[in-house]
């Protein structure tokens, strides 16, 4: 079966055809769409596989964005000869030239995932090698003796390697380890930059700090590498093979639920930005004994024998992710959907 879709985008009727997706059964006769609104929401309230909604778009070269909806467009489901069509309708800008013309600002589009979440841990944090981060240059102190520095401020730093022009200011957050206590890297958080003062004295630099997103402090961190880059995304659900765990988050948070952003044990050779998964929570064994027990619990033993006794609970679906960056052994992925709250160790795999 196919599935057709029609675009009414300035004025003019698109049509093509995709492989079928399947809609809800609650999905909307009509949907306006509002501020704030992602392609991955409303997507939700049509699909059972929001993923797939890049599909809809991909089939027609036409369209240069296939991104370009904005608020106040309607979203509409209709049925053309037994097939469902969604369409777009726009009111038409009209614009009249003479002495009261008025300028108007074009709304911007809405986007794929939320990133006014994400844009922060993209921009300003990073996982480093752990080796990499303990050989870099920290911040000794300044001075006047004072224990936090912002812009304008001169600090003494002790030196490793040769000296670059411009640093970034690091802070180490966490120590990322897998679920068996190997370290994936070290997560940084970017406080501020810095630019070289003098580099002739033995063993210690002079750096100036020149632009602060927050206070540096004394241990802090020069790194002169770059950050890794954001890829624009090609939405892709993960296969049978990927499976990893969420490992620990960007907000020091213990329960995680939609938008937030988690760090799951997965690198850029196991994982490429853009990929869907799955999030599946896994209870306690329970024994069955009289009364059942749950493993853990007071007075309950897992049996010695292979009898039965022991019953391993079935991972449960309870969310989605969409990963957004990856690094060597460790990769960033936003919360898209979440019935339950996520914890660390939660399975991730296919969606």
């Amino acid at each position: 079966m196919w599935l057709k879709i029609g675009l009414l985008l300035s004025g003019f009727a698109i049509s093509f055809f995709v492989s079928a997706v399947a809609l809800k059964e609650s999905a909307p006769q009509t949907y306006t769409v509002k501020r704030n609104d992602t392609l991955w929401d409303i997507a939700n309230l049509f699909l059972d596989k929001p993923w797939l909604w890049p599909e809809l778009w991909r089939k027609n070269a036409q369209i240069i964005n296939p991104h370009l909806i904005y608020p106040g467009d309607v979203l509409v489901i209709r049925m053309v000869n037994g097939e469902p069509v969604l369409t777009v309708q726009r009111e038409k800008q009209h614009i009249s030239l003479g002495p009261s013309l008025r300028k108007q600002n074009k709304p911007s589009p809405i986007s794929m995932l939320p990133w006014s979440s994400i844009a922060p841990y993209v921009n300003q944090n990073e996982l480093l090698n752990e080796e990499v981060y303990e050989k870099l240059p920290h911040i000794l102190g300044n001075q006047a003796g004072d224990i936090r520095f912002v812009t304008d401020d001169i600090v003494i730093s002790r030196s490793y390697g040769r000296s670059s022009d411009q640093y970034r200011v690091l802070r180490r957050q966490a120590t990322i380890k897998n679920l068996d206590g190997d370290i994936l890297g070290v997560q940084v958080h970017h406080v501020a930059d810095a630019s070289m003062i003098d580099d002739s004295v033995p063993f210690q630099w002079l750096v100036k700090v020149t632009k602060s997103n927050f206070e540096a402090r004394r241990g802090d961190r020069l790194y002169d590498g770059v950050f890794t880059d954001s890829e624009d995304l090609i939405l892709q659900a993960a296969n049978e093979e990927q499976r990893g765990h969420v490992v620990g988050n960007l907000h020091q948070h213990e329960l995680l639920g939609k938008n937030d952003v988690v760090i799951v044990d997965l690198g850029k050779d196991d994982v490429a930005p853009g990929t869907v998964m799955g999030i599946y929570a896994q209870g306690p064994d329970i024994i069955d004994g009289d009364p059942p027990k749950y493993a853990g619990e007071n007075n309950a033993l897992n049996s010695v024998f292979n009898d039965g006794s022991t019953v391993q609970q079935p991972a449960i679906k309870i969310g989605e992710i969409v990963i957004f960056k990856s690094f060597e052994k460790a990769s960033y992925g936003i919360i898209t959907r979440a019935r339950a709250l996520v914890e660390t160790g939660a399975i991730v795999a296919n969606p």
